[in-house]
Parts: structure tokens; C-alpha cells; sequence
């Protein structure tokens, strides 16, 4: 295949922050519900943290390490991060912007109010005065520096303040500094009560409460400046897998440290002065371009309670019941009602309940004598893992594949797995050097003599809070053919062999992008023949490069591709000869669109694949995931009338992308189209 050059590549790390760059646009659009805006700078403030925590940090080790190596786009770590550096600090001022100018004002127009220290009544500083007294004080230890006092142990992320002091303690010391950490068990945000506030909702930051009495945890001492401080650390955890021999033993010892990897980013209050910035700067060994000064407060994402607290419908989404699909509305039994159909859901629209009542069914069901299931990312509290639980306590064969390297869910994955052995699962880590990141369920269930499959496949992971915002599909399906895949697949996981030959699912690492790869050839030969040839792809995210090179020769065949790429996507779009035949949008709105969902027109037969993978490297050959067919027409049917065309005609939470990587929203016509609230209107009770 022809080697493409390095300028028809965007850079992974620049397109992520473009997508946050959408994400922040949320805030800022007056369309979108006032509480909700807020809920959205909350929600960018937390996603530059991971962006910092893995994106910048992998940068800076390359650039501490001097590596000249480069991706696809050509660049250098240290070119990268020179370009991110003075777009990360434009988004940064703008959110700042918008909190304090925009957002702020808004709220105080519908009595919900931030109340800052300058304009406290007596009557609210004389309350806030007995709450440091009786709530906080007594948690605080302030750490004056000297000699046998050095400088504390920063939690990553936590919040703190540096302190400048004039005089003499007790003993006669005058460091002249000190540091106060605020722990973690203390609310960033305090709630007055309504009689104190003049409104039911009137709030003050942690941050205000401190600063206001700082000088009661310095007696004698006069306070000459108090400043806010966070530090965001790299959060990559080191553990080699070919070296340890026990991986959860290995990770509860690395997980400690998470909290203390080497610093990426300062972010200070702005009024900080210029010797603390210093004394800081030295402290964490960070270059002037890692510190970031911002005005108003270090810890924005802790915001995101307010949303929860503030009961005021009216400036909130409008609140949905998922809907069960129509077999399931007068069927309660699971087995019975997929033995008859093949049953799609598609989340959030449509309940996630019935994959937690098809392993909750199973856990109970004397006919059902085994249970295998993927864990990637489940959370802290699972009905789906209680009812595994269950059927282990209850004698079923249960095997649970646990990824333990599911970034930022180690600890709850490793709680699982515990409490799993404990009631005599069978509990595997999947394969060393490949993260198992397919969501599969298998239940082997014993009917009229004989054992009978059923299975789950899935988009998006087996955590039912995230299933109330990500949109994805499931499949639930007694296909003998697929069943006998998945089958196959959990050997591999838990045995030793070779992969075995699958009738349907396309596999990462052995199978799943040769057989896109060989789709899109597919594709190019209708073309060619002159027949009509169209791809639409819907993911996540669009790096891998042989994909990306085989996409650009499909749209020189002729070949039309629509592609709707949620985040990070390394094509160039519309160039002449190259890729004028490809379109690439983004759509960000109430919820996070998480569906894969792949189509090939393949003359006139409409192949659609569902799949856990992105089109990216590490889903492609350094992960286990899936790619399965939707082999009922009606149900294929509907993953493209709901899962793709919605998409393409939304014109009002869709951004189009042009050849230099850079987004704008479509243009509006007369009729205004919404995706999400489309599929609400028709599939939500």
C-alpha cells in the first residue's frame, strides 16, 4: 500500500484537546440548561486532569528522555507539547472566562449563589467563622518549613495552600512559610442554610473558609499571603507484567504510589507572588511552562456536586424513563424471550436492566449450570457482580475474566476479584501484554437434555451508572454460531492454545483489523466495478494508520465514507485527491456517544458490525476485543436507522471536521435536527 507522508496525519494528543475544546462549548452555549453548563466545565476540568495525568506526562517522560521517536503526524514530544502548551492555557482562561463572567452571574440570577469572601454579610461570616471552628480546624495540620519540617508529601490533585508568614512561633522559628493540605474527607464545596445564605441556595468554597481564617491556625503570626495550590502528577502506573509473578499483588503495591508519580502541572491562584511561584516551581522540579495561574478556583471539577445538590428541574435536562424493548415489556423470562428473537438495546434510551436480569436470571436458575464474563470497568457497587456472587455461592460454574489494568478502576476490579474468589469464582486475568477490554457474557444453560448458549455482546462496558449517559448498544442472542465464538474466546483467555477459527466475531489482536482492512478493500472493488460503495463508521476514536491510509485509497476509488468520530481522530478530511470523499463530525450533547458501529453498503447486503474497539493501535493489536455482525435484518435495521443516520442529519450538536483538524459547528438550516433528542422522543418512556 502506498506510504502516505507525515502531513496527512493529525497529531493524537492536539485532536483530544480539540475534542475538549467541544466539550467546553457545552458550557458555553446558552441553549444548553444552566446547571447542565456548569456540569460541563466540571466535566472539561476533570478531563484535562487525565489528559495531564497520561497524555502530558507520556510527553514529558519522552522529553526528560530525550526521544527523538515520532507517530504517524512526524512530531517530536517536545513540539508536541510546545503546540498543546499555548492551546491548553487559551482553553484554560476562556473556562475561567465563562465560570466567573458568565456562568457565576447566571446562577446568581436564579438565587443560586457563590458566595465570595468580600461581600459575606456578619451574619454569614459569623457562620462561616463557627464551621471552621467546629468542621474544620480540628482536621487541619498546618506544616510550618524548617529543618525537621520539610516540605509534605502533595496528593495528586488534592487541594492545598502555601502560606507566607512574618514573625516568630513559640519556639522562636521564622521559616517564613508554610503549607496546609485540606484532606481529602472535607467538602470542597459547603451548603448555608437558606436562613443564612438569604436563599435556599447559597454556597462558599472550601477555599474562601480557609483563606478567611488562615491566620487562626498561625497564632501570634501575621499571614502576608495565602495561596490556593494543586498539582497533577503522572498517574501511569509502572508495572511490568512479563517480570512480577503475581499482577494483583504487583498492582496493590504500585497503586500507593499513583498518588505521588512526578509532578505535570502546577496550577496556582493568580493573585500567588512571584517568590512562592519559585519556591513551588523548585519544589516539584516543573519548568515556568507546566504552571498554570487561574482565577477563581484550582479544583473546578469538585463543582460537580452543586448539579446534584440544586433541585431545580428547569435548569436541567429533562428527565427520561429508559424503555424496554417490546419483547421484554410482557416476557419476564430472559431465556424464553431471546430464544424466540435476537433482542438489540440501545443505551440510554432503552434500560440497561436486562443485562443485570440476565445474569441475575441466570444466578438463579437451576438449569443454568455456568456463567463466563468479561469485567473491564464495573465501578464500585454492581448488580451485575453481586449476582455473580450469588451464582457462586449458589454452586454454578462462574468464571470472570477481571482486566486489572483497567485505567483508574484497578482498586474497585481488584476489590471484584477478592470478593469473587472468596465464593469460588474462577477469577483470570486475561493474557499478560493485552488488556481484555470486550464485553462478553456467556450463560450454558441445561434445556430438554441438553446445554443451550446464550449470550451478551456489547459496545460499551458492564457499569450501570455509565450506562445512564454513554450511549451504547447490547446484543442478547441464543446464536448457536456466535455463541460457539464467544465460547472459543473465553478458552483462549483462560487456557492455553492457539485462537481458534470464528465463524462470525472479528477478534483483536488476531483477526478484528485484517477483516477491516479487508472491508474496506470490499468496498474499493465495488467501487471500482462502478457500483455504489459507501462506509459509515462510528467510534471513539480514528489513529491506527494502515486504516487510515486504507480510508484515503477507498475515497480516491470513489468510494463516499462517513465517519462520526466522538474524540481523537488522525484523518485529514476533504483534501483534493486524497480524502475528498470523506467527512468527519463529532457530536458532543447530553450524552457521551460511546457506540461503535461499523457499515459496509457491500452491494446492496448492509453489513453493520457492533464492536468494543476503536479504529486506534492498542484496541487493534494490544488489547482482546470483539466486532460482531447484526445478523437479524430488523435489528440491523435499526442499529442504522438509530445508531448512524441520526448522526449524519444532526445540526445542532455536530461539529464538522476540516483538513487541518479544527471543528465548527453545522450549519443550521430551517429545521433544526437533534440526534440524542430524536432517539429520546422515540425510544425513552
Amino acid at each position: 500500500m502506498h506510504s502516505f507522508p507525515h502531513e496527512q496525519f493529525l497529531n493524537r494528543e492536539l485532536s483530544l484537546l480539540e475534542f475538549n475544546r467541544r466539550v467546553l462549548a457545552q458550557a458555553e452555549d446558552p441553549r444548553t440548561p444552566l446547571l447542565e453548563r456548569l456540569r460541563f466545565l466540571c466535566i472539561f476540568s476533570s478531563n484535562m486532569d487525565e489528559f495531564y495525568e497520561i497524555r502530558v506526562a507520556g510527553l514529558q517522560e519522552k522529553i526528560k528522555l530525550h526521544s527523538t521517536s515520532t507517530g504517524p503526524d512526524g512530531f517530536h514530544a517536545s513540539k508536541i507539547f510546545t503546540l498543546l502548551n499555548d492551546k491548553v492555557r487559551e482553553l484554560v482562561n476562556h473556562q475561567y472566562h465563562l465560570f466567573n463572567q458568565v456562568l457565576i452571574p447566571e446562577l446568581a440570577k436564579q438565587n443560586i449563589r457563590f458566595l465570595r469572601r468580600r461581600n459575606w454579610t456578619p451574619q454569614q461570616a459569623e457562620w462561616i467563622k463557627a464551621y471552621f471552628f467546629r468542621e474544620l480546624m480540628p482536621v487541619l495540620t498546618p506544616i510550618g518549613l524548617d529543618p525537621a519540617h520539610p516540605f509534605p508529601r502533595v496528593l495528586n490533585k488534592s487541594l492545598n495552600f502555601a502560606i507566607e508568614l512574618e514573625g516568630k512561633d513559640a519556639f522562636g522559628r521564622h521559616s517564613g512559610v508554610a503549607i496546609v493540605q485540606a484532606p481529602k474527607a472535607l467538602p470542597r464545596v459547603i451548603h448555608l442554610p437558606a436562613t443564612i445564605a438569604g436563599g435556599e441556595y447559597g454556597f462558599v468554597l472550601l477555599s474562601s473558609i480557609l483563606r478567611a481564617h488562615m491566620e487562626e491556625l498561625f497564632a501570634g503570626m501575621h499571614v502576608r499571603g495565602c495561596y490556593q495550590f494543586r498539582v497533577t502528577r503522572n498517574s501511569e502506573l509502572f508495572v511490568d507484567e512479563e517480570e512480577i509473578k503475581n499482577l494483583r499483588d504487583a498492582l496493590q503495591g504500585e497503586l500507593p504510589q499513583r498518588h505521588f508519580g512526578n509532578a505535570v502541572r502546577l496550577e496556582l491562584a493568580a493573585d500567588c507572588s512571584p517568590n512562592m511561584i519559585t519556591f513551588l516551581q523548585n519544589q516539584f522540579e516543573l519548568r515556568e511552562a507546566d504552571i498554570f495561574l487561574v482565577d477563581g478556583p484550582v479544583n473546578l471539577v469538585r463543582l460537580l456536586q452543586v448539579h446534584s445538590w440544586v433541585d431545580r428541574p428547569d435548569l436541567k435536562y429533562v428527565p427520561f424513563q429508559p424503555s424496554l424493548p417490546k419483547p421484554l415489556v410482557k416476557q419476564a423470562d430472559m431465556f424464553s424471550a431471546i430464544r424466540k428473537h435476537d433482542i438489540l438495546l440501545h443505551h440510554p434510551y432503552q434500560s440497561f436492566t436486562p443485562v443485570v436480569e440476565f445474569i441475575r436470571q441466570a444466578a438463579h436458575d437451576p438449569n443454568v449450570v455456568a456463567i463466563k464474563q468479561t469485567v473491564y470497568r464495573a465501578g464500585q457497587d454492581s448488580a451485575l457482580l453481586y449476582a455473580l456472587i450469588d451464582a457462586a455461592r449458589s454452586g454454578k460454574e462462574v468464571t470472570v475474566v477481571v482486566e486489572l489494568l483497567a485505567r483508574f478502576e484497578e482498586e474497585a476490579n481488584i476489590n471484584w476479584a477478592e470478593q469473587l474468589e472468596q465464593v469460588g469464582a474462577h477469577v483470570v486475568y486475561g493474557v499478560v501484554g493485552y488488556k481484555a477490554h470486550a464485553k462478553m457474557a456467556l450463560v450454558v444453560r441445561r434445556e430438554a437434555g441438553q446445554l443451550k448458549r446464550y449470550i451478551h455482546l456489547g459496545t460499551g462496558n458492564y457499569h450501570t451508572q455509565t450506562t445512564k449517559f454513554y450511549t451504547d448498544f447490547g446484543l442478547l442472542t441464543s446464536n448457536e454460531a456466535m455463541a460457539n465464538d464467544v465460547a472459543n474466546i473465553f478458552q483462549e483467555l483462560t487456557g492455553l492454545g492457539h485462537p481458534s477459527k470464528l465463524a462470525h466475531l472479528w477478534q483483536s489482536p488476531f483477526t478484528l483489523h485484517q477483516g477491516l482492512m479487508d472491508a474496506i478493500q470490499q468496498e474499493i472493488a465495488h467501487a471500482k466495478a462502478g457500483h455504489k460503495a459507501l462506509i459509515i463508521a462510528k467510534m471513539n476514536a480514528l489513529l491506527e494508520p494502515k486504516l487510515i491510509q486504507a480510508l484515503y485509497q477507498a475515497s480516491c476509488a470513489g468510494v463516499k465514507i462517513e465517519l462520526i468520530v466522538r474524540g481523537a481522530c488522525a484523518l485529514r478530511p476533504g483534501i483534493a485527491n486524497l480524502s475528498e470523499n470523506i467527512r468527519v463530525r463529532s457530536i458532543i450533547g447530553r450524552f457521551l456517544e460511546h457506540t461503535r458501529v461499523f457499515y459496509f453498503y457491500n452491494n446492496k447486503k448492509e453489513d453493520v458490525r457492533l464492536s468494543s474497539a476503536d479504529w486506534m493501535d492498542r484496541n487493534l493489536f494490544r488489547r482482546i476485543e470483539v466486532c460482531f455482525p447484526v445478523l437479524d435484518k430488523r435489528l440491523k435495521k435499526r442499529v442504522i436507522q438509530e445508531g448512524l443516520k441520526p448522526y449524519l442529519k444532526d445540526n445542532i450538536e455536530s461539529w464538522e471536521m476540516d483538513a487541518d483538524g479544527h471543528y465548527r459547528r453545522r450549519r443550521r438550516r430551517t429545521t433544526l435536527y437533534s440526534a440524542q433528542s430524536t432517539l429520546l422522543n422515540t425510544l425513552a418512556n
